[in-house]
């Protein structure tokens, strides 16, 4: 009995833990930092509730993926499958292309995938696969856009940018299927 509450708390208290939400403390810290050295920083009240809801939001629904599996695979597959929505919307709010409804789209399909497959790993890596060809189908109608065809380097551009989020879709794929595999 002592022997199995000794682990639970250590469980809870774990390093890897403590260092992500550390992690996550110092990247919303980053910009009130910035904002005391550089001018050109300027966040108000609300940039940081939204930061803080995204940041928070991201690192609670991987405790709750911890939590789902023991599966270190399961575990990596959920980790960049939520980092990369975050960074897509960053991303996309950061460049303000007018690109960004497509982008959203594909992280509600991603989010809506993942309800249907109830979070399990064959279901996840199945999903997973879906929204990475979601993404190359969106990167290829945006380099083949007349708008950003008549940017130089446009399409180039469109095509990393969203074969970039296409590779981390496609490793989240492989590592849930890597935890089905092990589940079975």
């Amino acid at each position: 009995m002592t022997g199995s509450s000794e682990r639970s708390g250590a469980r809870i208290w774990n390093y890897w833990r403590i260092a992500r939400w550390t992690a996550a403390l110092a990247l919303l810290l980053t910009p009130l930092v910035m904002m005391q050295i550089s001018d050109e920083w300027h966040w108000n009240i609300g940039s940081f509730l939204v930061a803080g809801t995204i940041i928070g939001g991201v690192g609670l629904l991987y405790e709750l993926a911890e939590r789902a599996s023991g599966s270190r695979a399961y575990r990596a597959g959920a980790a960049i499958a939520l980092v990369a929505p975050v960074l897509l919307v960053w991303s996309t709010i950061v460049r303000d292309d007018g690109n960004g409804i497509g982008f959203f789209m594909v992280i509600m399909a991603a989010a809506v995938g993942s309800f249907s497959a109830w979070f399990r790993p064959a279901g996840m890596a199945r999903t997973m696969f879906g929204i990475a060809i979601m993404q190359a189908l969106l990167g290829l109608a945006i380099a083949t856009a007349p708008s950003t065809v008549s940017i130089p380097d446009g399409p180039l551009r469109a095509w990393l940018y969203s074969g970039f989020f296409t590779v981390l879709w496609l490793m989240s794929a492989i590592l849930f299927r890597v935890s089905a595999k092990e589940d079975r």
